[in-house]
């Protein structure tokens, strides 16, 4: 079995308002500017997308409470996908970087984010979770007024989000031999933890 992909693949995670989608539009600035070449791509938009020519949700936040058969699915469609693509866009000195979840939270428990079938065909060298306390993590969910997420809960539920997020992508990194790196989202300043991210990269190829 291939355990890696030519390119470097680092999956990017955190629980939902940490800020992870910033602090990866700053990798991808950052990288550019070193003359790198990166394929960021969000997990969630390709299950998103299937789901929704399907006619099964009309919005992102919709996904989290479909049947766990059919989240299944979408993952494992969605995993191929994402390595096709990054298979016909990326060379072997390229970065590919994934924004998913570790663990999603749903109406009928826990669901990892990137059960056996999903993390094997991703292939990634390390998972990464952006953190950040969960008082701010509650503030930035407050703020954003794009997203439906009053069902995830107040600071204690944020709290065990955190945790299980942690445990759930160890499993996964086992599966694969990869790395779990934890990095802050520092509360006006995402370029702190985008900084690491970027490091990590390099010192992965």
């Amino acid at each position: 079995m291939v355990l890696r992909n030519p390119f470097v693949t680092i999956i990017v995670t955190g629980v939902p308002g940490v800020g992870k989608t910033t602090v990866l539009n700053h990798v991808s600035e950052m990288i550019r500017e070193r003359g790198g070449e990166i394929l960021v791509v969000n997990f969630g938009d390709y299950m998103f997308r299937v789901a929704s020519e399907q006619g099964l949700v009309k919005h992102r936040d919709e996904m989290r409470h479909l049947p766990l058969r059919k989240q299944l699915e979408l993952q494992e469609h969605a995993a191929r996908s994402i390595r096709s693509d990054a298979e016909q866009g990326l060379s072997e000195r390229g970065f590919l970087f994934i924004d998913t979840h570790a663990v999603i939270k749903t109406s009928t428990g826990y669901w990892p984010g990137l059960p056996e079938n999903v993390v094997k065909e991703l292939r990634p060298d390390s998972i990464v979770l952006v953190e950040a306390p969960p008082e701010v993590i509650l503030a930035r969910q407050q703020r954003d007024k794009t997203r439906v997420r009053s069902d995830i809960g107040g600071v204690e539920a944020i709290k065990l989000l955190l945790d299980m997020a942690r445990s759930a992508a160890m499993s996964s990194a086992v599966l694969v031999a990869a790395s779990v790196y934890i990095v802050e989202n520092v509360e006006g300043n995402p370029r702190v933890a985008a900084g690491k991210v970027v490091e990590l990269a390099y010192m992965l190829r």
